[in-house]
């Protein structure tokens, strides 16, 4: 036992081995680490002059190590030194030099400080990770804390909205709220302030009920990026999966983060975390040992062949082992601790495909799969996968299992090749537009599993899209190498900012040509936070290092005056006003249970269905989706359900004649949506007579008696 020269050996008793982490129960704290390798556990108490104090954890039970410590109250500040073989090339990293973060910590304090200490080999060695270094890593690294539980959640609800009337914003606490003009000065890029009232108000204004917040698991600033200048913006690169990133946190504490919660509750609105359980922060066997490395290597990363180097399914240097039934347990752990305890109501999963990676590779029965799959409290949460990772098979969309929704990036593709004008996607288009059932109408599973997205946080926002042929990354620093160069945009004639009214005009016409089929396709639409403000990003279309004005939200700009915004209003009001825009089921084309009524009829512009010579045509730009609200399977039918709606699409630059379909019941046309501002809502047309949908334009109308 190591003893601090500066306060006596605390008494410790054997105590349990669960929970996982540092559990206070109102007199004391217990705390159990899980390694299957380590010979000897050690437990760094710190006080607030920084001097620190080493017990052993005294018992070793089913591989958890474990203690009890009376006295020991919340606000304690404490990591761990785990004692083992360091032999890398049995994948062993054991290091007690180094000061390891508790993999359960509920909060952290102090800042990483990059430096040669913290790597548990010798940085510049000739023998490199295979060296070993005795340096002290403690002053440098960041403090787990014990924390209390308790929190005064009564009368929060939960707004528990089906997937059917669910509408995304996907957003960034820090960048929605660094300039937003409502937020105080001290609250700007925390939880705190996106918990400002007017934030919250002007989100939902939109029609949205959901905001996905960008990471929010404590993670690291890249070293490298320090070094130039800049720092990770976007978070992918945890460090713990139970603590909130304290730079979101003005108050420090983890209780604003779930003031923001019950703020959003209040509005209406869910809360969504994107959450990273594919890799850690610690990179590869050349990265620093701050945690799990140094805890038990060999059980919470995939090793390689080689065990010295690592699996790297993620392009991040390791890959979490979520095969092992302790990290299996971590990971569950953590996603019902932010259920309980935080009150989140679901989560997106950056690279998912890493969760259903077995040593066969991609497998639906994957242990987080199943372990998600069984677990009645997740049941209650909406579960988003991102359906691919770096690894051979990694591109799984569409076959994560029932209950998942997943992220469709063929959405994203085919509706921008779609409006930019490539040849040859109307057909894929017309997928896009009525759910993906391509993808995802299998084992019972719904439209709304396809989360429809134009864009994201990695890529162009919607302004960029319509203004940059190109990517324009000069600042990040890398010669304009990173980045994707598959953005199927276009910049409608010139690169970049320009006066020209005609095409500033063209420009705003496609963002709404580009949100209306997001709004009115089947799925569940998200959003980028910005976009209805034609946020740019200056064409830069990889902002993960860039925590500045390039990626933040300038809120006294809107080139289009607010209309974009008021267009998103229309698009969110319209999808509540007819049901049948957002009904749990595909649509393709059948008969509804009396075999009387199609569900869809696709039709030419000359008022005939469309047949396949039209879909193959490389030219063809033009189409209308009628959509028949009585083809209905037998059971409860909601009010609104049986409108008949027509969907003009014009991917032409000129007007198009379509000829308006003839029904009895309903001989007249109405418009009540277009992406064209020069055809407003209300001119009608008579079925049978030609009706000229305007130039790349989408125009939404409904039957009527008169």
């Amino acid at each position: 036992m190591t003893l601090s020269t500066h306060h006596p050996i605390p008494a410790i008793s054997e105590g349990r081995p669960f929970p996982r982490g540092a559990a206070y129960d109102g007199s004391g704290t217990n705390f159990a680490l899980f390694s299957a390798h380590a010979t000897r556990v050690e437990l760094c108490l710190f006080d607030d002059e920084g001097h620190e104090t080493r017990v052993d954890l005294p018992e070793y039970t089913d591989e958890i190590w474990h203690g009890y410590l009376p006295d020991v109250k919340p606000g304690q500040r404490y990591g761990y030194r785990v004692h083992g073989p360091y032999e890398p090339a049995k994948g062993h990293r054991f290091n007690p030099n180094k000061l390891l973060i508790d993999p359960y910590a509920r909060e952290l304090t102090g800042d990483l400080v990059w430096c040669d200490e913290l790597y548990g080999y010798t940085v510049g060695h000739p023998d490199q990770d295979l060296s070993y270094d005795e340096r002290d890593s403690a002053p440098f690294v960041p403090k787990a804390v014990v924390v209390d539980d308790a929190y005064a959640w009564e009368g929060d609800e939960r707004p528990q909205l089906p997937w059917d009337d669910t509408v995304v914003m996907e957003t960034h606490v820090r960048g929605y709220t660094m300039r937003h003009p409502s937020v105080a000065e001290d609250s700007r890029g925390t939880c705190a302030g996106m918990a400002t009232p007017a934030v919250l108000e002007g989100i939902r204004s939109l029609g949205v009920s959901a905001i996905e917040l960008l990471p929010m698991h404590a993670y690291l600033d890249d070293r490298h990026l320090l070094e130039a200048g800049r720092r990770n913006y976007w978070g992918y690169n945890t460090l713990a999966f139970f603590a909130v990133q304290r730079r979101y946190l003005a108050s420090g504490h983890r209780d604003e983060f779930r003031d923001l919660v019950r703020a959003a509750h209040g509005a209406g609105l869910e809360v969504i975390l994107d959450v990273v359980y594919n890799h850690t922060a610690e990179g590869s066997e050349l990265g620093p040992t701050l945690s799990f490395r140094g805890i038990d290597n060999v059980s919470y990363y995939r090793l390689a062949e080689d065990p010295r180097f690592y699996i790297n399914d993620t392009g991040t240097g390791n890959t979490l082992n979520v095969s092992h039934p302790r990290v299996i347990q971590m990971v569950m752990d953590s996603l019902r601790y932010w259920v309980t305890e935080m009150h989140v109501d679901g989560f997106r999963f950056d690279l998912a495909t890493i969760l259903g990676r077995e040593p066969t590779g991609f497998d639906q029965r994957g242990g987080i799969l199943d372990a998600v799959a069984q677990d009645p409290l997740l049941a209650s949460v909406k579960m988003i996968a991102e359906p691919w990772d770096c690894g051979p098979g990694g591109y799984q969309v569409g076959h994560f299992p029932p209950g998942w929704a997943e992220w469709n990036d063929r959405f994203r593709d085919d509706v921008r090749a779609f409006w930019r004008g490539d040849e040859g996607k109307l057909a894929d288009f017309g997928k896009r537009l009525t759910g993906s059932a391509d993808f995802f109408d299998k084992r019972g599973r719904r439209p709304w599993a396809s989360v429809n997205f134009v864009t994201a946080h990695d890529g162009f926002t919607l302004h960029d899209l319509v203004s940059y042929d190109g990517k324009h990354n000069e600042a990040n620093g890398e010669d304009n190498r990173d980045g994707s160069d598959d953005n199927r945009s276009w910049n409608c004639g010139v690169e970049g900012d320009t006066d020209d009214a005609g095409i500033l005009a063209l420009r705003e016409r496609q963002m709404r040509n580009l949100l209306a089929t997001l709004f009115l396709s089947k799925g569940t639409p998200m959003m980028l936070a910005g976009d209805e403000r034609a946020q740019t990003q200056g064409g830069n279309n990889n902002t993960y290092g860039q925590d500045s004005e390039i990626a933040w939200i300038d809120w006294e700009r809107d080139p289009t005056e607010g209309r974009l915004a008021d267009f998103v209003r229309e698009l969110t009001a319209l999808r509540q006003r007819f049901p049948l825009l957002r009904r749990g089921r595909f649509l393709d084309g059948r008969y509804d249970d009396d075999g009387g009524v199609r569900d869809i009829v696709w039709l030419a512009p000359d008022g005939s269905e469309a047949a396949e010579a039209h879909w193959t045509d490389p030219s063809a730009r033009s189409i209308a989706a009628l959509v028949d609200g009585r083809a209905q399977q037998t059971g409860v039918r909601k009010p609104g359900t049986d409108v008949t709606v027509l969907v003009l699409i014009n991917g032409w630059s000129e007007g198009v004649a379509f000829r308006l379909p003839q029904r009895e019941e309903c001989p007249t046309w109405s418009v009540v949506l277009s992406t064209a501002p020069e055809l407003a809502a209300g001119v009608k047309g008579q079925g049978g007579e030609s009706f000229v949908c305007p130039p790349r334009a989408m125009t939404v109308m409904v039957c009527s008696a008169d």
